[in-house]
C-alpha cells in the first residue's frame, strides 16, 4: 500500500458512513491539501457498496478548515441517475466543529464503447529529469516529485502558465483518486501579479476523468505533464484551469479551480 493510501484510509462506520482521520503528512499551509480532500471524497462514492461505474467528474466546495490530525465523518449517498450515471454527494465533518467542513458532487459513469475525439495536444516539454525536483511549502510537498518545465518562478510574471512534470512520491500506480489528488497541484495563479506569494485559499474545485481504465493502466507510477493557466483574476478570486497528459500525450484529466486571494 503506498504511502497516499494509507492516508487516505477509512473505515465503514454503516450505510454512507465512513470515519478516518486527517494524516498530518498531507497538509499544505494552513490545513490540509485540497486534492487530498478531494480523493478522500472520491473514495467514500467509489467504495461505497452501492456505487456502480468508475469516476466521471467531482466538484469540491471547500468549506470550512480541515485541521491536520482531526478525526472525521463522511457521509455518501446517491442522489439520482440511471443505468449509465448515477450522481452522488459527499460530505466531510470534522468532529467537534460546527457544519461541513467539505462537500462533493460526484458522477459515477458506466462507459461505453463511443465515437472519439480529442481537440486538445499535449503541449512540448523536455523530459522530467531535464529539470530539477521541486518541493511545494508544507508537509504535502515533501510527499511530491515536481519538475517544472515553464514558469518555475511564478512571481511578476507576464502570463500565469507553468508546464510540471508531477509525481507522488510514495510509489502509488495511477489511479482515478490519484488523478483527483494531483488535479489541484500548482501554484496560486495570482502570485503573477507580485514579487511575493500572496495568501489564497480553493473556494472549489472540478475535476473530469477522461482516460480510460487501459490509459490509466499505462501510466504506471510514472510522471503526469500539468499544462496549468489562470483564466482571469479579479475581485479577490482567481479562476484557473489544467490538463493532465500521461508521457505517451494521453489526455487524462481536465480540472478548474475557483481560489480567493487578498
Amino acid at each position: 500500500m503506498s504511502a497516499l493510501d494509507v492516508s487516505l484510509a477509512l473505515e465503514r462506520a454503516g450505510e454512507g458512513q465512513w470515519r478516518g482521520r486527517a494524516n498530518p503528512a498531507r497538509e499544505a499551509n494552513t490545513g490540509m491539501f485540497g486534492g487530498w480532500t478531494a480523493a478522500l471524497l472520491a473514495k467514500a462514492a467509489l467504495t461505497d457498496p452501492r456505487a456502480s461505474g468508475s469516476l466521471s467528474a467531482i466538484t469540491v466546495n471547500y468549506i470550512n478548515r480541515v485541521p491536520p490530525g482531526s478525526a472525521f465523518t463522511l457521509r455518501s449517498a446517491p442522489i439520482g441517475g440511471g443505468r449509465s450515471m448515477t450522481h452522488w454527494r459527499c460530505e466531510l465533518l470534522v468532529d467537534g466543529a460546527e457544519g461541513v467542513a467539505a462537500a462533493a458532487h460526484i458522477v459515477l459513469a458506466n462507459r461505453r464503447e463511443s465515437d472519439r475525439f480529442t481537440e486538445e495536444t499535449m503541449p512540448e516539454a523536455l523530459q522530467p529529469d531535464t529539470f530539477p525536483v521541486f518541493h511545494p511549502p508544507g508537509p504535502f510537498g515533501a510527499t511530491m516529485n515536481i519538475h517544472i518545465a515553464f514558469g518555475a518562478n511564478p512571481f511578476d510574471q507576464p502570463t500565469t502558465r507553468s508546464l510540471s512534470w508531477l509525481r507522488e512520491d510514495g510509489g502509488k500506480p495511477m489511479d482515478e483518486l490519484l488523478l483527483v489528488y494531483l488535479s489541484d497541484v500548482g501554484w496560486p495563479r495570482c502570485w503573477a501579479l507580485g514579487a511575493s506569494p500572496r495568501p489564497s485559499s480553493t473556494m472549489t474545485l472540478t475535476t473530469y476523468i477522461h482516460a480510460t481504465p487501459a490509459e490509466i493502466a499505462a501510466c504506471g507510477d510514472d510522471y503526469v505533464l500539468s499544462d496549468f493557466v489562470g483564466t482571469r483574476i479579479e475581485h479577490s478570486t482567481v479562476g484557473s484551469r489544467a490538463n493532465l497528459w500521461s508521457r505517451s500525450g494521453a489526455l487524462l484529466a481536465t480540472t478548474e479551480q475557483l481560489c480567493w486571494f487578498r
